[in-house]
This record gives structure tokens, C-alpha cells and sequence, in this order.
């Protein structure tokens, strides 16, 4: 609803698993929260300031988003544990794996450190990867830069028509049959990259 709310039409292929699994995502905007969080009933990992963010925050918090300082390399042992935690219940969890939003038409390195909480893995606990697509309003969304939160919410808020969301599900995997975190962040991030391709055909040429 809240989505819908701000101009999203969500359609989704693939089959999101219900139980057990971490989703891996590329991220461009705060609307992958809303989106993500309807068609998946997932949980969320995000970066501690989000929680002080007017209404995003509130939202995080009511979805039992995970909060992780990620600033603070000596916090990372208390980071893998609170995401272990949530591994451990029921619900699914997502983690944004390049660490904040980007341009949607190239993916940032995913951050390995988070991904320690698979190894040894949950058990039994499945990796799915997850595709997020604009189309052709990606450069109108894609949070990049040095905007502030307020004024990047009201410009999307502002922005004219329906915001169309494809949202892609991808064959889930086994973290351990990958070994370490990196591995398995390297195999997250190689199956999203693959799907990028046809998001740059939807963007106009400029």
C-alpha cells in the first residue's frame, strides 16, 4: 500500500521463497523498502542513521529491519550476530549488498562482511538473489549523489505518473556450496549483474 502510495506498480517474476532464505538485492531508492517489503514480507538490514529518517525510518522499524552501524569496523562481530538472529527466525531477510543506492544501470561491489553470517549457514537457509528494475524511469529514481533524504522523498513523491517496478526473484542457491563470504557474495552479485542488460535497452538514449 504504502508503494502504491507514491506511484508504484509493482510486477514481479519469479517466485520469492517464504521461509529460510536471504534475499540479495541491488538498491537505487528508499521504494525498494516498500516494494520489496510487499512482495515478500521480508525484513530488512539498512544502515543505523535510516532509523532516525522521518516516516522511512518509523516504516523500517515497524518491518523488523536489522540496524547495522556500518561505519564501525570494530562493531562488525555484533553486526553478523544480530543478522544471524534474524536469520534464525521465520521471516526473510534482505540485505541491499552494495552497501547504499546506486545508478541501477551498474552494480557497486557488493560488501562480503555481512555475508560471514552464512558461514557456517543458518541450516537450512537458501541465498535467492533479486533483481530490481526501473525501466526507463531508473535515472529519474536512482538515489545517487549527496541529496538529502527529505528532498529526494519529495522529489519522487512529485514525480508525474505511475512509477513501474519490475521486480525479479532469481534462482535461489546453496551459501554452502560456495565456501566463504566473498564467494558467496561474488555468486549474489554475478547473478544480478546478468539481469542488467535489459534495464539499459529501456533507458532512452540522451
Amino acid at each position: 500500500m504504502a508503494a502504491r502510495a507514491v506511484g508504484c506498480r509493482v510486477k514481479v517474476i519469479g517466485e520469492p521463497l517464504k521461509t529460510n532464505v536471504f534475499f540479495v538485492s541491488n538498491h537505487l531508492s528508499w521504494i525498494d523498502i516498500l516494494a520489496l517489503g510487499g512482495a515478500a514480507r521480508t525484513a530488512f538490514i539498512s544502515k543505523d542513521d535510516v532509523a532516525r529518517w522521518p516516516v522511512i525510518g518509523w516504516l523500517a522499524a515497524q518491518n523488523d529491519t536489522v540496524f547495522v552501524a556500518r561505519t564501525q569496523r570494530g562493531d562488525a562481530g555484533t553486526q553478523v550476530d544480530a543478522l544471524r538472529a534474524a536469520l534464525a527466525k521465520p521471516k526473510p531477510v534482505t540485505l541491499f549488498a552494495e552497501g547504499t543506492t546506486g545508478d541501477g544501470i551498474t552494480l557497486l561491489p557488493f560488501k562480503p562482511s555481512l555475508f560471514a553470517a552464512l558461514v557456517p549457514a543458518p541450516d537450512p537457509i537458501q541465498i535467492q538473489p533479486v533483481y530490481l528494475d526501473y525501466g526507463a524511469a531508473t535515472p529519474d529514481i536512482a538515489w545517487v549523489g549527496t541529496e538529502e533524504a527529505g528532498a529526494n522523498a519529495m522529489r519522487v513523491m512529485g514525480r508525474e505518473g505511475p512509477l513501474p517496478l519490475t521486480i525479479h526473484f532469481l534462482e535461489p542457491f546453496d551459501p554452502e556450496a560456495f565456501g566463504d563470504r566473498k564467494a558467496i557474495a561474488a555468486e549474489a552479485r554475478k547473478r544480478i549483474e546478468a539481469c542488467l542488460q535489459p534495464s539499459l535497452t529501456a533507458i532512452p538514449a540522451v
